[in-house]
């Protein structure tokens, strides 16, 4: 049997975090006790609203499509809940044909280039950024452009450095604020830029908001649809994974521009059968009651980012902290020549912690590491404890 696997598969680079848990695996399977501080899944609980409306759904005999395609029979109330909230947060109208619920985030990215890019097109995404950008853009055939996100720049990308035949043959361009992996925010002033940007050059602006709930020291987030005009231009995506606890859901959605709306609908129909119809009615509940939710989510995550900030601090670093995203992006230290692989790799053997090394999110990330604040307060003083031995 002939089983090669297809040119596209070829082209795509190892994916960052099944080799990450490839690598723990191996270190474990060797008698290794192997602390991870690589992977953005949050350790702690779903909401109990969210848990209890779940329950309750899944339960009620009264509605006898709970347990059918959620294609065939959604809920009607989620897209209204959607509604509410981008005109509660951002100040954003949305019409219900700008508005397609999907299996989170991740999904949809990967999914959304398969409506627009055809062979030659080309996709602009930052480096160092998300691979699933890359990995969609693979998928259809199509080529991405990677724009430098630079320290010096706070992390926002320089649009006058792309070239004349790139801005001519890009159909799509990525940003993602709060960053990952980088930790940067912009404000309203970029996503106007960014707009502005997009329509001169026909482009359409992907806009990846899974962090935009997980900020801190009064940081707010804003929306790139909020810009006037921005709904010609732009397709923003929202996962309730991260600012719910809700990773393993897989509930999001993606609004803005009515047509780039219709192309993911379009494929989605073709592909998958949607969410159950509970977790579709438990994501009304997160969503109508997040204000709510979210800031004692966010507070965990702010207390462990201050502990790391000070360990780090008293090891040498010079970070600021955070404003918004779960995690911390840092300089390899000195006696590793930048090199975020070998740094990766030595704590991994000598002190049994594993953090994420950056270039794994494009050759910009060389030189950076990156620790995920989703892993409970003891295991993060006791990885902590080992990084400042292993250093």
């Amino acid at each position: 049997m002939n089983l090669d696997r297809s040119n596209r598969l070829q082209k795509l680079p190892p994916y960052l975090f099944a080799e990450l848990r490839r690598k723990m695996a191996a270190a474990r399977e060797r008698g290794m006790d192997v602390i991870t501080l690589g992977i953005g899944d949050p350790d702690s609980a779903t909401p109990d609203p969210v848990i209890a409306e779940l329950c309750r759904t899944i339960r009620d005999e009264t509605d006898p499509n709970r347990h059918r395609y959620g294609c065939d029979v959604p809920a009607e109330a989620l897209p209204v809940a959607i509604q509410h909230f981008y005109q509660r947060r951002f100040g954003v109208s949305l019409d219900l044909d700008q508005i397609v619920v999907t299996m989170g985030s991740k999904d949809a990215i990967a999914k959304l280039p398969m409506a627009f890019l055809n062979p030659g097109d080309i996709a602009i995404s930052p480096e160092p950024g998300y691979p699933t950008y890359n990995i969609g853009t693979t998928f259809a055939g199509a080529v991405t452009h990677y724009l430098p996100l630079r320290a010096s720049q706070g992390y926002l990308p320089d649009f006058d450095e792309l070239p004349r035949n790139v801005r001519t043959q890009a159909k799509l361009l990525w940003v993602n604020y709060p960053n990952n992996p980088t930790t940067a925010v912009c404000d309203a002033s970029f996503y106007e830029r960014a707009v502005a940007f997009c329509r001169e050059n026909g482009i359409l602006l992907c806009s990846d908001l899974a962090y935009s709930e997980n900020t801190f020291d009064g940081f707010v987030a804003p929306s790139a649809l909020a810009v006037d005009g921005a709904a010609e231009t732009t397709i923003e995506f929202f996962s309730l994974s991260k600012a719910f606890n809700m990773t393993g859901w897989r509930v999001g959605f993606a609004v803005g521009n009515k047509e780039a709306v219709a192309g993911l609908r379009t494929v989605q129909e073709n592909v998958d059968n949607g969410q159950l119809r509970p977790i579709q009615l438990a994501a009304v509940t997160a969503l109508d009651q997040a204000e709510r939710l979210i800031a004692p989510i966010n507070a965990i995550y702010q207390r462990r980012r201050d502990l790391v900030i000070e360990t780090l601090g008293k090891l040498g670093w010079t970070i600021e902290p955070p404003r918004g995203t779960l995690y911390i992006w840092a300089p390899v230290p000195d006696g590793f020549a930048g090199d975020s692989i070998k740094f990766a790799g030595h704590l991994l053997e000598t002190a049994g912690v594993a953090v994420t090394p950056g270039v794994g999110y494009g050759a910009h990330g060389e030189g950076y590491f990156r620790i995920s604040l989703t892993y409970p307060d003891d295991v993060l003083v006791t990885a902590m404890d080992r990084l400042a031995k292993a250093l």
